[in-house]
């Protein structure tokens, strides 16, 4: 994911073999063992993300409650990643702000890409980027100065934990981050960090 270190055999479940970066300490999948892009889409399909269900509204409460807090309403967003059903954008549109929407599997119009956002949401998504790196840029890119990226994901902790860890067995799932992963991004693009909730991670882009 950063680009610097030589990941090296962390685990083999099953065979599928896990690597380890020594610098940034993300766990990739290895390319080889991933889902084509066809199956990845078929299990993308069958996920429900139905913004009128009140317990998935409590999950994305998660990320869209802290952000609320920061972001003034009438800000313009960017849901990057949004699947099937952007419950979260609707969520937030619900709060006042204005919402763009990108997917490359189900909005896969990239003219929401040619503007900066005040902010940019990404839930349940780094765990699935082949390019990470190379998606953090452009994420980057999007957002701008003093704006916000707000980012979803189940954080890695204990490695003893790891082989029978309910998102490791997501097929989907191809990188896994622990918060100090997490950190080492902030550093890398130098924005703030804050964990306002369990498995949520606010990043704030230093202005210029």
């Amino acid at each position: 994911m950063c680009e610097q270190g030589q990941p090296s055999l962390f685990q083999t479940i099953k065979s599928i073999r896990y690597n380890r970066c020594p610098v940034c300490m993300a766990t990739l999948m290895a390319p080889e063992c991933r889902l084509n892009s066809d199956d990845e889409r078929a299990v993308y399909a069958l996920h429900n993300n139905d913004p009128h269900d009140s317990g998935y509204r409590r999950f994305l409460s998660r990320l869209t409650g802290p952000l609320e807090a920061r972001v003034p309403t009438g800000s313009r967003g960017l849901d990057f990643g949004c699947g099937p059903g952007p419950a979260l954008a609707t969520m937030l549109e619900e709060a006042g702000m204005v919402m763009s929407l990108y997917d490359p599997y189900f909005y896969p119009d990239t003219t929401p890409l040619e503007r900066q956002y005040d902010f940019v949401t990404c839930t349940e998504v780094v765990e699935h980027l082949h390019q990470p790196a190379q998606v953090f840029r452009q994420l980057d890119d999007l957002i701008k100065p003093g704006g916000w990226l707000g980012i979803m994901t189940c954080f890695q902790t204990e490695d003893s934990r790891f082989a029978n860890w309910h998102y490791r067995r997501d097929p989907t799932h191809v990188v896994f981050y622990r918060q100090s992963t997490l950190q080492w991004l902030a550093d890398q693009y130098r924005w703030t960090l804050e964990v306002p909730a369990k498995d949520v991670a606010l990043f704030q882009k230093l202005k210029t």
